[in-house]
């Protein structure tokens, strides 16, 4: 007997990917695996689980990923600083190479010949996603269900889902949902409303993020201490990746930061508006600056700030696992080892002010910057260096 040809679906358990799933079934003569990849986004796998038998799945994998999504991606990133447009904090970017990697290891555990995703033919998370797939399963076919069906619009997925049973689920006004991408390090929010770039976020969207005018009339504070340029744990005690990112979520959200509103330039060509929420990362990325303000030296940090805007440009297009990536990479760790000590921040509806740097290092010297005279500065010497660099002018 002939055995089923497998295909491993990327599967939330929404209505997009249930819908996918069901197409799948219709269009392909194969077994459908559901796979979830959990990167710490809002999920309930009970739901999941449920939803992909009622489509009449037999194998579901839920992947836990959300300390390896922390450390050998968020936290990479958040050493080169990355910001695209100058904003973007890029929470929907950094988690496609990841899951599209272990989707590849799944489907080459069952010996799948093809894998889906869920992702629509306008956006950018094709490419992230095909990207991926390409670099770890070249020989696995790639089925891409938004670019080849005739469902084309939100519309027509609705109709479709009613026609099969499929649950529709609604947004806290009773309509059908924004689109939502979420996982640890952030939320972003898409469509609807925020199609216009004149109307105003509506607030019932934001999920994880308090609006500043509501947050605590008290500041809170908290310490990120740091081991080779990552966080290692806060207020002195060493915590998990997944943790840490965890704790300045709840802590930041709750002060009213890292929302951004954004009207960006998508890699393939088109604009889109969307709203951002990543609290926690917003903290990292403004701690990470100080406690390197105090452990490198001034060509490193600059170094660094030149590369930024095309390493951003990279992991927003779905580079991620380039040549080009790697070596700039190289260049942002070039002296982490150096970077130790901790930071500590004062968050306060919407603002975050740092109070202290402490580290070991070397690199910042007192003595140095002091207004008080002292013989460790030549101050004879900055006339000549101002007449050396006078010359630069003509």
């Amino acid at each position: 007997m002939k055995k089923q040809k497998k295909i491993v679906l990327a599967y939330s358990g929404g209505l997009d990917t249930s819908i996918i799933l069901k197409w799948l079934q219709e269009n392909y003569d194969a077994e459908v695996i559901a796979y979830t990849a959990d990167v710490g986004q809002e999920m309930d796998r009970k739901k999941i689980i449920k939803n992909a038998k009622k489509l009449g799945v037999k194998k579901i994998i839920i992947q836990d990923l959300k300390n390896i999504f922390v450390k050998d991606y968020v936290y990479p990133m958040i050493r080169g600083h990355a910001l695209y447009e100058g904003v973007y904090l890029l929470g929907t970017s950094i988690a496609r190479p990841l899951i599209a990697k272990d989707q590849i290891r799944v489907a080459k555990k069952f010996n799948a010949y093809a894998v889906s995703h869920g992702s629509t033919g306008k956006g950018n998370d094709q490419v992230r996603f095909e990207l991926g797939y390409h670099y770890f399963g070249p020989k696995i076919k790639i089925i891409a269900p938004w670019r080849i069906w005739k469902l084309k619009s939100r519309t027509d997925l609705i109709n479709y889902a009613k026609k099969h049973e499929i649950p529709i689920p609604k947004d806290k006004k009773g309509a059908p949902p924004f689109s939502v991408d979420d996982n640890l390090f952030h939320t972003s929010t898409e469509g609807k409303v925020l199609e216009n770039p004149k109307n105003s976020a509506p607030e019932f969207i934001f999920q994880r993020t308090t609006s500043p005018e509501k947050a605590p009339n008290k500041p809170s504070f908290i310490t990120i201490n740091y081991k080779n340029a990552d966080p290692i744990g806060l207020n002195g005690k060493n915590l998990p990746p997944a943790k840490v990112l965890d704790k300045l979520n709840q802590l930041a959200g709750k002060n009213g930061i890292g929302r951004v509103d954004l009207v960006e330039n998508r890699f393939i060509g088109i604009k889109s508006r969307g709203v951002y929420e990543t609290p926690g990362g917003t903290l990292l990325l403004v701690a990470h600056r100080a406690i390197e303000s105090v452990t490198l030296d001034k060509n490193t940090m600059h170094k660094k700030d030149e590369v930024m805007p095309r390493y951003a440009e990279l992991v927003y297009n779905g580079y991620w696992y380039s040549k080009e990536r790697f070596k700039l990479q190289k260049i942002v760790d070039l002296k982490r080892n150096k970077v130790n000590g901790s930071v500590k921040l004062k968050l306060y509806k919407g603002n975050i002010t740092i109070q202290s740097r402490q580290t070991s290092s070397n690199a910042y010297s007192m003595k140095k910057v002091s207004f008080e005279e002292n013989k460790t500065f030549n101050k004879s010497n900055v006339e000549r260096f101002i007449n050396f660099h006078k010359r630069k002018l003509r």
